[in-house]
């Protein structure tokens, strides 16, 4: 008998050549998500007293009151497992969108939604089209169901979805829309969306991920629960994460055809939206006025930094989202590390191919200020100035 000394193995690919299987060493290649710092890390690796985080979107007010009640209130139950079925969560989703409970799945944030359907629908050869950039999960999702992913380019920051309905071919199954848009913050019109669903064959899977959805005043945006009745092959992706304040607690969810969503339960782990979750989200939806606070400080927060970096000639794309994508230079990198230091955390785009660009989150009015004072003191600085508006 052969005794193999694995230890003499010159990778890593091949130590765990058996495990992986034959094609799936190709989970090398895939480069991981990559989140950003978190603040009490900044606080210590940096020795700053206050952090302002910028990176992830989140929103700054924080959760509802109405929610942290509700966690207070069933913290002491949590040696119960959770509702499976998330049951009290999808009538109250139910009834707010106007769908029958069937129709929902509720994910560990939205992002398991997509992880759920890659796993089910592509295999080995098959195919998922979506922009670039878009969020990063789609590909990496799609690779590790080892298909191919077809990447069409963004037009003007927005995604074109008359590119993307032409590169259809006969392995496609899968076509994500961020819409908004992450990281460019550009929505898709109702009448792009109308033109595509009749561009693509009915047994194409769309996915349209509206992760920041409350955020939108375009009235151009498409109402896409709407397009369910006469669209069984698309399915609406939305969370509790951004203008709820609740990304901590990971809970997002799927709207779709029963049919499409009996699917996705078959590979959703069980219980796997925790009862703290479920009781928040709950209580989030009953609380208006905190949506209505989250929106006005986003409205505000957009006109504000909208103004600063016009004056000091910083290009930006106009968001409908809680972010904005701006365009800092060939060092974005470098930038980014600077306003790390003075306690800034920003996002870097070179993972997204936009190299000389940050994306910043919103938020509140002196975290808003704060940004805008260290962004122009470490441009300034710099030889290039503030001459990259275009």
């Amino acid at each position: 008998m052969k005794i193999i000394n694995y230890k003499k193995r010159k990778s890593v690919s091949e130590r765990y050549e058996f495990l992986l299987g034959q094609g799936m060493s190709d989970i090398y290649k895939i480069k991981a998500y990559q989140p950003g710092k978190p603040i009490e890390e900044v606080k210590r690796e940096f020795e700053l007293k206050n952090v302002i985080k910028l990176a992830s979107n989140e929103n700054p007010l924080g959760p509802s009151p109405k929610a942290v009640e509700a966690i207070r209130g069933y913290a002491s139950k949590i040696n119960f497992y959770p509702d499976g079925g998330s049951y009290y969560l999808k009538k109250a989703l139910g009834e707010k969108l106007g769908v029958k409970e069937d129709s929902i799945i509720l994910g560990n944030g939205s992002d398991e939604i997509v992880s759920l359907i890659t796993r089910i629908f592509l295999q080995k050869g098959d195919e998922a089209i979506m922009g670039d950039p878009s969020f990063l999960m789609y590909k990496i999702d799609a690779q590790l169901s080892r298909a191919n992913v077809a990447s069409v380019p963004l037009k003007s920051f927005r995604l074109d979805l008359s590119e993307m309905s032409k590169v259809v071919g006969p392995k496609t199954k899968l076509i994500f829309i961020s819409n908004p848009n992450n990281p460019t913050g550009t929505i898709i019109t109702e009448d792009e969306v109308e033109h595509f669903l009749r561009d693509i064959p009915p047994r194409i899977l769309a996915i349209f991920d509206e992760a920041y959805y409350e955020y939108v005043e375009d009235t151009n945006y498409p109402q896409s629960i709407d397009l369910l009745d006469g669209n069984s092959n698309i399915i609406i992706l939305r969370t509790f994460s951004k203008i709820y304040g609740l990304a901590g607690l990971r809970v997002g969810y799927g709207v779709g055809s029963p049919e499409i969503i009996e699917l996705l339960n078959k590979a959703r782990p069980p219980f796997n939206v925790n009862s703290l979750a479920q009781v928040a989200a709950l209580a989030s939806l009953e609380d208006k006025d905190q949506v209505n606070r989250s929106k006005i400080l986003v409205r505000e927060g957009k006109e504000f930094l909208y103004s600063n970096l016009r004056r000091l000639k910083i290009f930006f794309i106009p968001t409908q989202a809680n972010f904005i994508l701006i365009k800092v230079g060939k060092k974005a990198k470098d930038v980014a590390a600077k306003l790390l230091k003075k306690g800034i955390i920003v996002r870097g785009m070179g993972a997204y191919n936009l190299p000389h660009y940050i994306r910043v989150t919103i938020g509140t009015k002196p975290q808003n200020e704060e940004f805008i004072k260290n962004l122009q003191t470490i441009l300034s600085s710099r030889q290039e100035g503030f001459n990259n508006c275009h």
